[in-house]
């Protein structure tokens, strides 16, 4: 499965597009293994509670997880996965 990640995401796992096989099929079975392969990726996404840190947004297939089943959205493995942190500016 792939995720497209942005901003300082990028930095942290080393590219724009990363390979992930989750061990299972939901959203937070996507970001355990991304802990799992990029462990500082955590600070930045997740609160110690597992639910997403306030400003981080992931959109399956264009749509925001928190209008679905928010973590426990289920996922294909044909679905397009985007991850942006916070971003701060003006």
């Amino acid at each position: 499965m792939q995720v497209k990640v942005f901003a300082n995401l990028r930095d942290i796992c080393g590219g724009v597009v990363i390979d992930v096989r989750p061990d299972g099929n939901r959203v937070i079975d996507i970001l355990n293994k991304m802990v799992e392969m990029f462990p500082e990726i955590e600070e930045e996404i997740l609160n110690s509670d597992q639910t997403l840190k306030p400003f981080v947004h992931l959109y399956v297939n264009g749509r925001n997880i928190i209008h679905a089943d928010n973590l426990q959205t289920i996922v294909e493995e044909t679905d397009q996965i985007a991850l942006f942190p916070p971003v701060a500016g003006g």
